[in-house]
């Protein structure tokens, strides 16, 4: 998922990131050219190679329309761009991997879930006779390696951030692997999902290499890659894991054009595709089935706290009562979000509806401002380029105008802007995130926007009482056992970042995907940017 499309991999770390460090994350689009420049010898944009059935006619192959090119590699250690990251579900195994549409952890590579020795030490032990796409065996070795190249800060891998509790991952033997962690950390089991593994004869010989053409242990082998038209895949016949390939191969083109998306849906060139326009999701009838799922992603706004303007917490409580979220979700979303509650949605399993909740109140607002001490209010809202979110644009503004506010609007690619942010030249900031891609579990999203990189580096919380209050609680609930209590101390998280509305979501938008009836089968839209056929076969 790159920056231009969901901000969901903007980095941050438990511990914060360098500047050299997330520079190497946001040059992913750079690296990307060159690593699918060297992929397109296997044919150009738009080529009709025999990589593709074309029609969509086979019913050995599926076909899908997804809407982002490759701007990164594939390599899942680093790799940034929903298009890939989407594609090493099927090509990569981790020892657990989530469920693509629940998002529940179940084993993977492992034959169960990692077991517990004591509050430090886990256990897994490797499935009987898993090999990698070369033939080779998957091997102990191969998940120390996995783990221990994205822990090693050289490699300024964007999962050390989600597994900084492990301190040391030894192989006990050729089959099991041992886990030391720095701290007792409760969610640890469904946790190390984020890491993916790899051959380290592969992986460990040519990183490029490797980055450019991956080798995993999933129920599909990359075949081809062309940025702007395709990724080939097809079945890996040795693969002896719990979720077998269901077809012989799949294409998946590369459609930004949400118009002709639909149309490859309809005229059935492809039996799936995500990122249905809204606008188009009642005309998908007959033969094709349409379902917005609830998401995590959502629409934030974020202050630059470091400016007066918005020092006083009052002033950014303000903002939010002014916006008509009502109004935005069934004008621009056609009513597909969920105005915010809470950090995450009502519908996710950690929901904890906050103590403010921004209703629409336009007299609040006023209100607020002049206790703040404002008489007059003008910035400038940075936005993303993203097609709904310049939907919104415009009714953020109406909203603001009617209490006062002078906002300028400045709707931009997310590269260009969070190059604003990060030399520190902004006012706010209307865009989307969204890290359940990474896991679903409200210690892993509530740390990605307040916790490191983007309160101490983005939106200047650091030293603020408040984000050493913040820190402190997801501190302790990351190793308190019981899970009520857990919870509860999240609660508290939440309801502090609601009332400081440093950065705080406005809506949870739900995600639109559509496929064709009867031509595949066990087929889930997912609650994240991207389709998954793991389990899914032609009909």
């Amino acid at each position: 998922m790159t920056p231009r499309q969901e901000d969901s991999l903007s980095p941050r770390s438990a511990s914060g990131v360098d500047r050299r460090t997330f520079m190497r994350y946001t040059s992913a689009l750079g690296v990307a050219t060159a690593i699918t420049a060297g992929l397109s010898a296997c044919g150009g944009p738009g080529s009709t190679g025999d990589d593709s059935s074309g029609s969509g006619g086979s019913t050995d192959t599926i076909e899908a329309g997804l809407s982002y090119p490759l701007s990164t590699g594939f390599d899942p250690m680093i790799t940034s761009g929903a298009t890939p990251f989407a594609a090493n579900m099927h090509i990569f195994e981790g020892l657990v991997d989530l469920d693509p549409a629940t998002l529940a952890a179940r084993p993977a590579l492992a034959t169960e879930m990692p077991q517990k020795i004591n509050a430090t030490t886990y256990r897994a032990t490797l499935r009987k006779g898993a090999t990698f796409h070369d033939g080779s065996p998957v091997t102990a070795d191969d998940v120390v390696f996995s783990f221990e190249r994205v822990l090693d800060p050289k490699n300024a891998s964007l999962m050390a951030q989600f597994v900084p509790f492990i301190d040391q991952v030894t192989a006990v033997d050729r089959s099991t692997v041992e886990f030391k962690l720095k701290y007792a950390f409760a969610l640890f089991p469904s946790r190390i999902s984020v890491v993916r593994i790899v051959p380290k004869k592969i992986a460990g010989a040519d990183a490029k290499a490797f980055d450019a053409k991956p080798v995993g242990s999933g129920p599909y082998r990359f075949v081809s890659a062309v940025r702007e038209d395709k990724i080939v895949m097809e079945a890996y016949d040795k693969y002896n894991g719990p979720h077998p390939a269901k077809a012989k191969k799949m294409v998946w083109h590369l459609i930004s054009d949400p118009s002709a998306r639909v149309s490859a849906l309809k005229s059935g060139r492809v039996q799936a595709i995500e990122d249905v326009p809204y606008i188009d999701v009642a005309g998908i009838t007959g033969k094709d089935k349409v379902e917005s799922v609830q998401s995590f992603g959502l629409l934030f706004l974020m202050f630059n706290t470091k400016d007066k303007r918005f020092a006083d917490k009052r002033v950014r409580q303000a903002l939010h009562y002014a916006l008509d979220t009502e109004k935005i979700i069934s004008t621009a979303l056609l009513g597909n979000a969920e105005a915010a509650t809470g950090y995450v949605p009502a519908t996710h399993p950690d929901y904890h509806k906050a103590a403010t909740v921004y209703s629409h109140d336009p007299a609040k607002a006023e209100k607020l401002l002049a206790e703040a001490g404002v008489r007059k209010l003008s910035f400038t809202l940075l936005l993303t380029d993203n097609g709904w979110i310049k939907d919104i644009a415009p009714l953020i503004k109406e909203s603001w105008d009617a209490i006062g506010v002078d906002v300028k609007l400045d709707i931009q690619q997310s590269p260009a802007q969070y190059a604003k942010i990060d030399q520190g030249g902004f006012d706010a900031l209307a865009a989307p995130g969204d890290p359940s891609v990474f896991g679903n579990d409200a210690d892993l999203l509530l740390r990605w926007f307040y916790y490191g990189f983007w309160p101490e580096k983005r939106y200047g919380w650091a030293g603020s009482p408040a984000y050493k209050k913040v820190r402190s609680l997801l501190d302790k609930a990351a190793s308190e056992p019981d899970e009520a209590t857990r919870k509860a101390l999240w609660g508290q998280v939440t309801d502090t970042v609601a009332d400081e509305a440093a950065l705080y979501p406005i809506l949870h938008r739900k995600l639109p995907t559509a496929w064709r009836e009867g031509a595949l089968t066990g087929f889930r839209p997912l609650p994240t940017t991207g389709l998954s056929f793991i389990d899914v076969g032609r009909a």
